[in-house]
């Protein structure tokens, strides 16, 4: 089963991945491709709890997957998507992103760079699929004007950018990814995925520490290799007892959706912590704070006492 993770929540990204899955399924057959969304007819889907049935069916079809492509764009990641991402390394599935955004990032300014605003995504990845530069000008034989030429500049780009992905996909070299074995320890593990937009987190650490857990946290925002560092974090994550992510913020941090996927996957217990709660709203769907993917795999804490009580259950 081919898993094409994407953004749901606008149109011009659905209709992306629907390409995609388009130029899978022509190569393998419809019926080894899997679209969220579509096939999960969400928009037609009827159900108690909505939000709760379509994450039982995306789980379910994450448990049975042979490999993913995941689409990414820009600084500010699909946290669905990085979940579903972080699932399928857990489990050992090649994980090929593909992305046209035309930047890449550094944590200094002339540090070494990578593909995403957190090299986890990166770590995370089997390969990396860039079309970041425009296509050239397409010959023409009726005038166009220069809104239509950059269009079809565009539309190029992103047309290199799916053939790219699918042969990635595909390709014999897609070997899954050296994902990290549980380690026999003597002590309770904690890893603590904090938040970059709030301060003062020195204290959950404390709480999770007073609880008896001995506390990992991530080495990757401090590392001359990031990106080495990144799979030491996935590393440490996968091999602790349990996850407290702090999922703090405009939106949930990438970084904390991909933990969250990974510890989903291998059973690990999971704490978002997530003190200022906001909610996401769908026709048909309850409410979710944030992410339905990230809300029905973690336990939502909303302040330090609840953690603590957590910690000690």
């Amino acid at each position: 089963m081919y898993y094409v993770a994407h953004r749901l929540f606008a149109a011009h990204d659905r209709a992306l991945a629907a390409r995609l899955a388009q130029r899978i399924a022509d190569k393998t057959g419809p019926e080894n491709v899997f679209l969220p969304f579509c096939d999960t007819n969400e928009e037609a889907l009827v159900a108690k709890v909505k939000g709760r049935h379509l994450f039982k069916l995306d789980v379910e079809r994450l448990g049975r997957l042979t490999s993913m492509v995941a689409v990414l764009h820009g600084p500010s990641l699909d946290d669905g998507v990085c979940m579903e991402m972080g699932y399928a390394y857990a489990l050992g599935v090649p994980v090929i992103v593909m992305t046209s955004d035309f930047q890449t990032y550094s944590l200094t300014a002339t540090g070494p760079r990578f593909d995403f605003p957190d090299p986890l995504v990166q770590a995370a990845s089997t390969g990396v699929i860039r079309v970041a530069r425009l296509a050239g000008q397409p010959t023409v034989d009726t005038p166009k004007t220069r809104f239509e030429i950059f269009a079809d500049r565009n539309e190029n780009q992103v047309d290199r950018a799916l053939d790219a992905a699918v042969e990635g996909l595909l390709a014999p070299s897609a070997q899954r990814p050296a994902t990290a074995s549980l380690r026999d320890r003597t002590e309770q593990c904690a890893f603590m995925e904090l938040s970059p937009y709030l301060a003062g987190q020195g204290d959950l650490a404390a709480l999770a520490h007073d609880a008896g857990y001995a506390v990992r946290v991530p080495d990757r925002f401090i590392a001359s290799d990031p990106v080495t560092a990144a799979r030491h974090d996935l590393a440490e994550a996968l091999a602790s007892d349990i996850l407290v992510a702090d999922v703090s913020g405009p939106e949930t941090p990438p970084r904390a959706a991909l933990l969250i996927g990974t510890a989903a996957a291998r059973g690990i217990r999971i704490a978002a912590y997530h003190p200022r709660p906001t909610f996401t709203h769908a026709d048909g769907r309850e409410p979710n704070w944030r992410n339905l993917m990230i809300q029905y795999a973690a336990a939502h804490l909303t302040h330090a006492a609840a953690l603590d009580d957590w910690l000690r259950s």
